[in-house]
């Protein structure tokens, strides 16, 4: 099979793989390209409300095929912005599952989701000064949104691999997980997440996010939605809340509420 992404939609999560198996699925520029408009309709699906990244078989990614840096090494980066803005812009909740290896631009992609989730024997490194290149100044910021300025340097810096337990220590990792669980931990932990309120996680990941002068947004977003009230009440009820509103639109960064049956 050529190299590709994969996706599949099961259970209200949209799984996305990384399929490029004989190079530890590094990332073409097609595939690179391919990245935003999928986002754009996963995103727009109103049956996906989580979205799962991962890799083929024993690696989450690693990184960028360098034999597309020789045609324009400018061009690749571009693409490869270009796919972590989508995929930070995601207005649903994003987790990223790794295995192996998590390096490069396969870190870039992991840094953009909302959540990484890896196991054990995974490595992560950043690697442009390995090869002479200007990390994008959007990721560096994301980078060190996540692991701090000291870590963040190291990385870029050295181009060094450091281990799960470093990442997981240094923020880089939220969950790590013993050896054949992580699948079945991201199955368990999705399943929370597609149960909980879109309101409140795309409220939350704007705000996380930064972004400033929403707050009216929301507010006439929560009156609207029933959301609210519809928790309280399962709440005192003791079941299982019955949410409607959701997310509409694509990964442009700007959702706007809808409700549904």
């Amino acid at each position: 099979m050529e190299p590709r992404l994969l996706h599949d939609v099961t259970d209200a999560v949209a799984t996305v793989v990384v399929h490029h198996p004989g190079k530890r699925n590094a990332m073409t520029a097609e595939m690179w390209r391919s990245l935003p408009p999928l986002l754009d309709t996963l995103a727009a699906d109103p049956g996906v409300r989580a979205l799962v990244l991962t890799g083929e078989g024993g690696t989450f990614c690693a990184g960028a095929d360098i034999s597309t840096l020789r045609e324009s090494a400018r061009e690749a980066q571009g693409l490869a912005v270009l796919a972590e803005e989508a995929l930070a812009a995601f207005p649903k909740p994003t987790l990223a599952a790794i295995r192996g290896h998590c390096v490069g631009g396969g870190a870039q992609l992991a840094a953009a989701c909302d959540l990484r989730f890896a196991e054990e024997g995974a490595l992560f490194g950043v690697t442009p000064a390995k090869l002479g290149i200007v990390y994008p100044a959007s990721a560096t910021r994301r980078l060190v949104s996540l692991v701090g300025p000291g870590t963040a340097k190291y990385l870029l810096f050295s181009g060094e691999l450091i281990d799960a337990e470093r990442a997981l220590r240094t923020g880089f990792v939220d969950e790590l997980l013993p050896g054949g669980e992580l699948a079945k931990r991201v199955a368990e932990f999705t399943r929370v997440l597609v149960s909980r309120s879109q309101l409140t996680q795309a409220s939350a990941k704007e705000f996380a996010n930064g972004l400033t002068d929403r707050d009216g947004y929301w507010a006439e977003q929560t009156r609207g939605s029933g959301d609210t009230a519809e928790g309280v009440a399962a709440f005192l009820e003791r079941r299982a809340p019955r949410f409607t509103w959701t997310t509409s639109g694509t990964a442009s960064g700007t959702p706007s509420g809808t409700t549904s049956g």
